[in-house]
C-alpha cells in the first residue's frame, strides 16, 4: 500500500497545483508539529483538513503563510513559487488570504467600511475611508454585501455583528483582495446552526473561484461541504478521500472520531 503521507504528491501536474507541501518537517523543541509531510491542493479545489489537537493543522497554515520556517522540505504556490525562500509580507502579496479562528475587524467601523478597507491598496487603509470612492470600488463592494449576507447590515457597526456575522465579514475583507489561496482555520467555530449552515453555502460558492483550504471540527459543517478530506495525526497525512472513507477508516476512529 503507498505512503498515504505522499499518495496525492504526483496526483496532479505542476501547472495544476495551488499548493504543494513536499516533506515539510517543523519541530519545536524536539517535538514534530510536522513529520515529513506531504500534500497536494489542486487550483480551484475545495479540501478539509482534519485531526486531533496537536495533529499539525495550525502549523501547517503557519507554514504557507510565512509565519512558521520549516526545518526541511519546500512548500510550493501556484506551481513553482516556493514560499519557504519568502517571508510573510512577500507571501501576503501573493495571493494567500488566512482567516484565523477568532474574527479580527474593525469593530468601530460599519461593515460596509471594513469591506472598503480592504480594498485599500497603495492609498493606504485610513486615506481610503477619506478619498472618494470609485463607483466600481462601491459596486464591488455592494456585491461583496449581498455575497456574505450582510446587505441589510451595511451601516451598522461591525461590532454590534453577530460571531457568525463578524466570520462572514472577515471572509468578504479577505475576498475582496481577490487572494487564489483562502485559508479558513474553524470557520464555523462558536456559530449557531443556522450560520452554520449559511456558512457552508458561502464557503461552497467560493470553489472553482479561489482554492479554498479548511481546518475544522465540526464534523457535520465537513460533510455538508463535500469535499476530499486530509486527516493528519502527528503531523503526517493518516488518511485521505471523501468524508465517508475516511470517517469508516479504523486508524481515523482510532486517533480522532473515537475519542
Amino acid at each position: 500500500m503507498p505512503d498515504a503521507n505522499r499518495s496525492t504528491a504526483a496526483s496532479a501536474a505542476v501547472e495544476d497545483r495551488q499548493l504543494y507541501l513536499d516533506g515539510v518537517t517543523v519541530s519545536f523543541d524536539g517535538f514534530k508539529a510536522l513529520n515529513d509531510l506531504s500534500l497536494v491542493v489542486a487550483k480551484g479545489e475545495l479540501r478539509s483538513i482534519i485531526g486531533p489537537n496537536g495533529a499539525g493543522k495550525t502549523t501547517l497554515m503557519d507554514v504557507v503563510t510565512g509565519k512558521t520556517r520549516p526545518d526541511s522540505g519546500r512548500a510550493f504556490f501556484a506551481g513553482d513559487v516556493d514560499l519557504t525562500r519568502l517571508d510573510e509580507a512577500a507571501i501576503a502579496t501573493l495571493g494567500i488570504g488566512r482567516k484565523f479562528q477568532k474574527p479580527t475587524v474593525f469593530e468601530n467601523l460599519s461593515v460596509f467600511e471594513n469591506l472598503e478597507l480592504a480594498l485599500s491598496g497603495p492609498r493606504g487603509a485610513w486615506a481610503t475611508l477619506f478619498a472618494q470612492l470609485a463607483p466600481p470600488e462601491a459596486e464591488r463592494i455592494d456585491a461583496m454585501l449581498e455575497r456574505i449576507g450582510l446587505e441589510d447590515r451595511r451601516a451598522v457597526p461591525a461590532g454590534a455583528l453577530s460571531h457568525g456575522q463578524k466570520q462572514w465579514l472577515e471572509i468578504g475583507m479577505l475576498l475582496m483582495q481577490e487572494p487564489q489561496l483562502l485559508l479558513l482555520d474553524e470557520p464555523v467555530a462558536g456559530m449557531t446552526d443556522r450560520e452554520t449552515e449559511e456558512t457552508a453555502k458561502l464557503v461552497l460558492s467560493l470553489a472553482g473561484q479561489h482554492t479554498v483550504v479548511v481546518v475544522e471540527h465540526d464534523m457535520e459543517f465537513v460533510r455538508a461541504l463535500g469535499a476530499r478530506v486530509t486527516v493528519l495525526h502527528e503531523g503526517r497525512v493518516l488518511a485521505e478521500g471523501s468524508i465517508d472513507h475516511v470517517q469508516n477508516d479504523p486508524r481515523v476512529v482510532e486517533v480522532y472520531l473515537g475519542r
